[in-house]
């Protein structure tokens, strides 16, 4: 049995006509924006020297290839949505992605603090006025990227519980446009009152930020992809729910993510009185978020399984 657990698909709908969601449309318009800034401000901090307009060149195009897992991501699970060979779906793609992104992420602050830290000690003559204004374009594109992906990204956030990752392709944006407005800081600090030394230093206060959230991010997809990351709560009432009926009793209980809002489960569930899986199935709560459940049924033959509560049958 195939599952489908992308957010986009439903499933009624033949593989042929499986949709483009939003996030992925406008992550390639983000990916082309980005690419066609990267490449501006890379030129333009190299002809002007100035450090903060070229690592946050560089660092667009870090986070443009970033972007590009994103998109890879959603293209992979939208391609194979229905495939056979994925026994729970492919709703881990997106996670995935999110993480791999975060790893990205943290990477170029170290690089930012690397790059930074050799251009505090050796500074150069910057062309502070045409650096600002490729920084100022740079900024306004960000903007315009962030948005795009915000109307997606909170919606994720709040109604599918969260698609890390879109959460990833918008803080990558994000964090672009935070290297940005230092870039543009430190350019108008070094113009109008000398200091130049604050062109490198933002880039490390930048990296600082951006590594913060990278770590959040690799927490967070981290656990959905060790399977840990199921709240004991709902791990206790699933427990709770088939334990409330005659004798039975859970000997064996898994629950784990197969997507970022959605739970499989399999139970193993020892009693006198055996019944077909689906009478425990029924009486597990209703959660839309459990997408699959496996029960096993093993007849107590012996004293040694006296139930240990009584209930309505």
């Amino acid at each position: 049995m195939n599952h489908v657990h992308t957010a986009e698909v439903r499933q009624d709908q033949p593989l042929r006509v499986v949709p483009v969601s939003p996030g992925e449309r406008n992550t390639r318009r983000v990916i082309a924006l980005t690419l066609i800034t990267m490449v501006a401000e890379v030129v333009a901090g190299s002809v002007f020297n100035s450090m903060a307009l070229l690592a946050d060149g560089w660092h667009m195009g870090s986070h443009a290839a970033a972007l590009g897992i994103t998109w890879f991501a959603y293209y992979w699970s939208r391609r194979n949505a229905r495939n056979q060979r994925y026994s729970f779906g492919t709703g881990k793609v997106g996670v995935l992605g999110g993480f791999t992104s975060a790893v990205v992420l943290g990477v170029v602050a170290l690089v930012m603090v690397w790059e930074s830290g050799k251009a505090f000690f050796r500074p150069r003559e910057i062309g502070f006025d045409e650096a600002m204004g490729v920084a100022i374009l740079g900024l306004i594109v960000n903007l315009i990227s962030a948005w795009m992906l915000r109307g997606e990204h909170h919606h994720h956030g709040h109604h599918h519980h969260s698609d890390h990752n879109l959460r990833a392709a918008y803080l990558h944006v994000v964090a672009d446009a935070l290297t940005s407005v230092l870039a543009i800081g430190a350019l108008a600090a070094g113009k109008w009152l000398g200091w130049v030394w604050m062109d490198p230093a933002v880039g490390i206060v930048g990296a600082v930020v951006i590594g913060r959230w990278a770590l959040g991010l690799v927490r967070d997809t981290g656990r959905i992809l060790l399977d840990s990351s199921v709240p004991l709560e709902t791990v206790d009432r699933l427990r709770a729910a088939i334990e409330s009926r005659a004798d039975n009793e859970v000997a064996d209980l898994h629950v784990w993510r197969v997507a970022p809002d959605r739970y499989a489960a399999i139970v193993s569930v020892v009693t006198h009185d055996p019944q077909p899986p689906e009478h425990y199935k029924a009486l597990l709560p209703e959660e839309p978020a459990l997408a699959h459940v496996t029960v096993e049924v093993h007849q107590c033959g012996s004293e040694e399984c006296e139930p240990k509560k009584s209930g309505p049958e």
